[in-house]
């Protein structure tokens, strides 16, 4: 190759590199040699568990998955006069595992409330700033509640004892022999508890005493011992209860009879065997009316019963019999002061009965609303997961709770004794209503780990909580204005940012077990239901998000699914690569910040400029050795010439004039629209999160371009990247996410020219001014 020859090449090939370091962000001249930063797009091979036979690498069960089942018949009586519940359960274990297994592990959750419980000195803790008066009798004058199990007796099938080891929250049952692979074992136990006031220190689970009626409305979970989950991920989920983390269950049967007072109104988890036998000639009227009315609920029992009903305290008795297939727990709720009503609800080819429970202290707010709360709930949770497939979606009224169990849950909003609410009372109600019933969904049929990822149900939960909510108030213009938004307090990427932009020394990743967080909100609920809202509206498009979202659910309804099962199926029902997402946005604690770090402008020019010339003559070229090129002088340089300005590309630049003549006809000349302004646009990044690069651009005649660039975009400079735009008008202004889609904690870097704002002391003193 001669001189002339290669020198061109090598031009060329300079003028490439430069080119392309420009478009992809590549390496800026004074960074270290060799120093790249491209971890936030490593694949996450390395965190991933191996797919193997039983989940798959797509995200999907394998062919080898399997779950165990455990069956239940229980028969538990109510002692509504010393608030204490006596249970007696068979349980039937299906060993479907290719394991033999050498004892069993049982859950007594309620023994977080024994007298020497281990969960209140989990904590460090000092003297604080001041305590409520409930808080310093609980902590430092009450003697503490004793409400752990009391096992009776635990016998195999023929009745015989079988010896059993507890371990705070946890039963070992040893077994004579080991249960081998696909055979199943018999089991029954024996106990009984002291039922706590959950308005006391809010348990998940108990009652509330109203003095004024002496009667208590029970809330009734964890109140049987319940088989935990063995699994192809680390064999028995045997992790303690300290109270944070919640549960991991198997599937199973239920045959249920519950013994309570005979006036008391009750539901629970399951279909009811009996009704003839407990409901009144009017309730059954009024039921049959229920199921078939779909616009609005009709009342079974009403308030002015419920009220009636409060003055008596029955001596005897009613069994209420339930039963339920394939569910993972059990739980109910009754009390002589419930109105009971019901609607029904189309969901595919099925009907469902929304159904609510409440005292007359809910009303009217409770009458008003809770039912078509749950009634929307199903309808977008349906929607965008599957046909919800039970029966019923019960909502019961309980005091400053929140807490869900198949086909059932309990949630606060009470408005004040005259009646009235404000709008925080009614939007927290219909919510946390929302939120509860959605968790049929996340994680009572998608069966997640909630004692170790406590984010896979609160997360996608609340992720699906957002859109009901917004579909809530879409459809019900009485409660929110046509022009308005519903007030969804969680999904709004700037939400976030207070968070996210916090104290490092108090947030976790949200791939964190929820014991150890100091965050729990924030960590669990709010951040990944961000993460999907902005991966969904932001980063995928909404019918790629949809559709792989809804495959997820699909693939793992009546399933146990990891981390890895999500994240996979998400990519492979896409074909969107997201690694970078869950590495930046699950795994770390590190937040979004994207800016303009500066702008410059050129102008197209035939003369070299001084950077060009010194290559030249380093090389001992000159513009004879090289083929025609064109320039872009910065107006800010020395190679600019104020000639220039305002021309078009062809009236400054001989050679691009000559080349536009030499292979351009008249016709595609005629059509090509020159552009006077060459801007160089430099973004920075000092937050550690990529995420797409959205800009707006206003030009001097007022109209607005709007840009997005692929997360991508950063992957080969983790800190700055620049764009060329070229324009026939004139660029006077650049905004990053300009509506605010990325969760972004500073945006006082989101704009050119750099806005002037002012400081949080100035304003502070402004206000004084004003006031």
């Amino acid at each position: 190759m001669n001189k002339v020859k290669y020198c061109i090449a090598s031009v060329l090939f300079l003028i490439g590199a430069v080119v392309m370091a420009q478009e992809e962000g590549d390496v800026k001249t004074e960074r270290e040699p060799g120093h790249y930063n491209q971890s936030r797009f490593k694949q996450l091979y390395e965190e991933f568990a191996t797919p193997n036979t039983y989940r798959s690498a797509s995200g999907a069960p394998g062919p080898d998955y399997y779950q165990q089942q455990a069956d239940y018949v229980i028969n538990v009586q109510l002692d509504d006069k010393n608030a204490k519940i006596n249970g007696e359960e068979t349980i039937t274990y299906h060993n479907n595992s290719p394991d033999d297994l050498e004892f069993l592990w049982v859950q007594l959750d309620q023994n977080v409330r024994a007298k020497d419980s281990k969960s209140p000195l989990r904590d460090g803790n000092g003297v604080n700033i001041a305590y409520t008066a409930g808080t310093f009798t609980e902590t430092f004058i009450s003697e503490p509640f004793d409400g752990g199990f009391n096992i009776e007796s635990v016998k195999d099938a023929s009745g015989k004892p079988l010896s059993y080891t507890i371990n705070q929250t946890m039963m070992r049952v040893n077994i004579p022999q080991p249960l081998k692979s696909g055979e199943k074992l018999s089991f029954s136990v024996k106990w009984w508890y002291n039922i706590p006031d959950h308005t006391i220190n809010r348990a998940r689970s108990g009652y509330e005493y109203f003095e004024k009626d002496g009667n208590r409305a029970y809330v009734i979970a964890q109140f049987f011992p319940r088989m935990a989950v063995y699994s192809d991920v680390e064999g028995w989920q045997n992790h303690q209860f300290w109270g944070s983390g919640e549960f991991a269950l198997p599937f199973g049967n239920y045959d249920v009879s519950i013994t309570v007072p005979a006036d008391h109104i009750l539901d629970g988890t399951g279909v009811l065997q009996n009704r003839e036998e407990v409901f009144s000639k009017e309730m059954m009227k009024r039921y049959k009316q229920a199921v078939k009315s779909y616009d609005k609920p009709v009342i079974i029992v009403n308030q002015q019963e419920a009220e009636a009903a409060e003055k008596g305290f029955a001596t005897d008795t009613k069994t209420w019999k339930f039963k339920a297939t394939n569910v993972r727990d059990y739980a109910f709720a009754t009390s002589r002061k419930f109105i009971w009503e019901m609607q029904a609800v189309k969901i595919g080819s099925k009907d469902v009965m929304a159904v609510s429970l409440y005292p007359k202290e809910g009303n009217p707010l409770w009458e008003e609303l809770s039912t078509r709360a749950v009634v929307q709930t199903l309808k977008t949770y349906s929607e965008h997961t599957f046909d919800y497939p039970y029966h019923k979606a019960i909502s019961v009224h309980a005091k400053n709770q929140g807490m869900e169990y198949p086909m059932i849950c309990w949630n606060y909003g009470r408005p004040n004794e005259d009646g009235t609410y404000s709008d925080r009372t009614k939007f927290g109600m219909i919510s946390v209503i929302i939120h509860e019933v959605g968790h049929n969904f996340f994680p009572m049929i998608v069966n997640s780990d909630e004692r170790q990822w406590g984010w896979m149900d609160e997360g996608l939960d609340t992720f699906m909580q957002y859109l009901a909510e917004q579909d809530f108030g879409k459809n019900n213009p009485s409660v929110i204005a046509p022009n308005e938004k519903y007030p969804s307090r969680r999904g709004n990427p700037a939400d976030i940012v207070p968070y996210m932009g916090g104290d490092q020394k108090y947030i976790s990743p949200i791939m964190s077990n929820p014991e150890n967080v100091y965050q729990l909100g924030p960590n669990a609920y709010g951040k990944p239901a961000t993460a999907l809202n902005i991966l969904r509206e932001t980063v995928m498009g909404k019918e790629l998000f949809d559709h792989a979202f809804k495959t997820y659910a699909q693939r793992w309804m009546f399933k146990h699914p990891t981390p890895e099962d999500f994240f996979r199926t998400m990519e492979d029902a896409s074909a969107v690569d997201l690694d970078w997402f869950w590495r930046s946005w699950f795994y770390t604690t590190d937040y979004v910040d994207i800016g303009v770090k500066g702008v410059k402008k050129y102008y197209v020019s035939s003369k070299p400029t001084k950077e060009m010339e010194k290559y030249m003559a380093d090389r001992n070229l000159t513009e004879a050795d090289l083929p025609p090129l064109v320039y872009l002088a910065e107006e800010d340089s020395e190679d600019f010439m104020p000639e220039l300005k305002g021309k078009s590309p062809t009236e400054t630049s001989q050679n691009l004039k000559e080349f536009m003549m030499d292979n351009m006809t008249e016709a595609e000349r005629s059509q090509v629209k020159e552009p006077k302004y060459f801007y160089e646009i430099t973004f920075d990044k000092p937050g550690g999160i990529p995420m797409p690069l959205i800009v707006e651009y206003t030009y001097a005649d007022g109209t607005k371009e709007n840009v997005t660039y692929p997360p991508e975009i950063w992957r080969k400079n983790d800190e700055e990247v620049k764009r060329v735009i070229s324009s026939q008008k004139e660029l006077v202004g650049i905004v990053v996410d300009p509506k605010l889609e990325t969760a972004d904690v500073d945006t006082t870097n989101n704009s050119w020219p750099k806005k002037e704002e002012k400081s949080d002391f100035d304003k502070f003193k402004e206000n004084i001014k004003g006031k």
